[in-house]
């Protein structure tokens, strides 16, 4: 017996056509015996001190809602690569300015249908709706919508058993709870998100929370992207954070592995403090990297604002196209003429000042049907956001 074996849920003998499997059924949350807070005291601090400073960036961005639309398409591209999407954040930002030539498709559906996602749980969070097992299957809807998952049930919880590696339940890295249990593990994970007389910091419960949603694995697919956006949805709900700005995906990709790894150690031998600690470093490097980020695009947007004036009467302009930039950065003479209000010709003028002061580059060659990209910005964005190359 392992000190936290009183954890560990429970396997329940199960068979499909004739095979035999073990599928586990977790217990309920808070663990038993109670979390060793102790040990986490110093991680703690740190991560809240990190997240406090981010938060404080929502207060001292000049736009906090463009790194926003920014920062949440990084994280969709990021949350998908992790489930095998090949998308990068240049391929969903074409993809949403209509120019799919050469972007795999299927991919940045996904990732576009993930964007939607958020931005609806996002929206519903903020108008005082609950976070509940409704906004989830809500969410998930959206997920699924269109694409490769539109098969998969989207919106509902599933009504068949599902598992993670191997080709059957019975070969399977991993077999979660019969789906005739589904919805009580899920109604008791959803008290625990509410129960106010359960006294745990909120990033120990986002962490508990994470794990248990992971473990239930509700839908039949994207139970790993709408698991890491709970994350995000606790700390907002929670008021840790008055903007949704902390997002695991890039801590979980670089450290892939490892993330499975811990996941499967709490259901095996109940250790739930390994798999929190590993979650509060995430939450403070993932949080200093948000803050380096932001801190980079701020620079690089007041340096490019002071060149464009530096050209004299153009500048006015420019500066204009330069703002529609910092929400577009791929975009085309007639995408700016649509929504800066300008005429054909002032548009492709100041395009051409951006290009000739190295701030875009057009990347088509052609004579007509020019597309820009604002390259230095998607770089600082795309920052570990390559896909994920499997052996």
């Amino acid at each position: 017996m392992t000190a936290f074996s009183e954890r560990v849920g429970e396997y329940i003998k199960c068979s499909v056509t004739g095979e035999s499997y073990n599928s586990y059924v977790p217990k309920p949350l808070p663990p038993v015996p109670a979390i060793e807070m102790e040990k986490f005291y110093p991680l703690l601090d740190q991560a809240n001190v990190a997240l406090g400073r981010l938060d404080g960036l929502s207060i001292i961005l000049p736009d906090p809602s463009l790194f926003l639309y920014m920062y949440i398409r990084k994280e969709a591209v990021l949350s998908s690569q992790i489930e095998g999407t090949q998308s990068s954040l240049s391929d969903l930002l074409l993809y949403e300015n209509n120019e799919t030539a050469g972007v795999p498709n299927q991919d940045v559906v996904e990732v576009s249908n993930y964007v939607a996602a958020m931005e609806h749980g996002l929206k519903r969070i903020q108008g005082g709706f609950p976070l509940s097992l409704r906004l989830i299957r809500e969410m998930h809807e959206m997920l699924l919508s269109k694409g490769r998952g539109s098969s998969k049930q989207p919106g509902e919880f599933r009504r068949s058993q599902n598992w993670i590696g191997g080709t059957r339940p019975g070969n399977a890295k991993f077999v979660p709870a019969p789906p005739d249990m589904v919805m009580d593990l899920l109604v008791s994970m959803e008290k625990f998100l509410h129960d106010e007389t359960v006294k745990l910091p909120t990033l120990i419960k986002a962490a508990l929370a994470h794990h248990q949603f992971e473990t239930i694995h509700p839908f039949l697919d994207g139970n790993g992207r709408l698991g890491r956006l709970l994350i995000t949805f606790i700390l907002c709900v929670e008021g840790i954070m008055r903007e949704p700005m902390l997002y695991l995906s890039l801590y979980f990709k670089t450290h892939r592995q490892a993330y499975y790894d811990h996941l499967q150690w709490v259901r095996e031998t109940g250790d739930w403090e390994e798999w929190i600690q590993f979650f509060l470093k995430g939450v403070i490097e993932t949080a200093n990297q948000a803050i380096e980020t932001s801190q980079k695009i701020l620079k690089l947007f007041t340096e490019d604002h002071k060149r464009i004036e530096a050209i004299g009467k153009p500048s006015a302009s420019t500066l204009i196209v330069h703002n529609y930039l910092q929400k577009h950065p791929i975009t085309d003479a007639k995408k700016v003429v649509e929504h800066c209000a300008f005429t054909l010709p002032t548009a492709n003028k100041s395009l051409h000042h951006l290009a000739k002061l190295g701030i875009v580059r057009e990347v088509t060659g052609k004579v007509r049907n020019k597309i820009y990209v604002y390259q230095r910005y998607v770089d600082i964005l795309s920052e570990g956001a390559g896909p994920i190359r499997y052996k």
